[in-house]
């Protein structure tokens, strides 16, 4: 990236490497997802997605099946999807696309996390690794909220990306069971708009 080649004037060699990461990261703006924003016919991109999540684990958090540190929740949101930037985003339904997805973003995330002083990549690195393994219940409760919004988007959008892509009503209710497992009341209702917004 051509403006970095100014940061090399920086005293600082951590400063440095802090500020690569901050700039590095603004490519997720440019990572399109399948899903389209409510208020336009554009898809919306990740960074956007995170943002979202973030906000939602605010909102949502009392509907967690376990007490969570809501903070928690909300640094593992903005985290987990910075793999993306080198991996791209894997539409869910998409079996071929999610076959090689742990690889590429595993290679992703050494890049990424990498370009931070070394305490700050484990860290986020530790908060990518808890996101994807969903052991912990801020984890659980986080992949909840990241099945949660495309449902949302798609019904509220009359099933746009679904039709596109031919999904079907079981397709969707398996792809999205799991969000159970962070929140039974969410999935509830998820399951509920499921069926009613996609008709096999």
């Amino acid at each position: 990236m051509e403006s970095l080649n100014t940061l090399g004037e920086l005293r600082s060699a951590r400063l440095q490497q802090q500020l690569e990461f901050i700039l590095e990261i603004d490519r997720l703006k440019s990572v399109l997802r399948r899903s389209y924003v409510l208020d336009d016919n554009r898809h919306e991109n990740s960074a956007e997605h995170s943002w979202h999540l973030a906000v939602a684990a605010m909102v949502l958090a009392e509907h967690a099946k376990e007490e969570v540190d809501v903070h928690r929740v909300i640094r593992l949101l903005l985290v987990h999807d910075l793999v993306e930037i080198d991996a791209g985003e894997a539409f869910i339904y998409d079996d071929a696309a999610n076959a090689e997805k742990a690889v590429r973003e595993q290679a992703a995330a050494d890049r990424i996390f990498g370009l931070l002083p070394a305490e700050q990549a484990k860290a986020f690195m530790d908060l990518w690794r808890e996101f994807e393994d969903r052991q912990s219940p801020e984890a659980k409760f986080a992949f909840s909220l990241d099945r949660l919004m495309p449902v949302l988007q798609n019904v509220f959008t009359e099933g746009r990306s679904w039709r596109e892509h031919g999904i079907r009503q079981e397709q969707a209710l398996s792809k999205n069971r799991a969000i159970a497992d962070g929140s039974p009341v969410l999935w509830q209702a998820v399951e509920s708009l499921i069926k009613q917004s996609l008709i096999d």
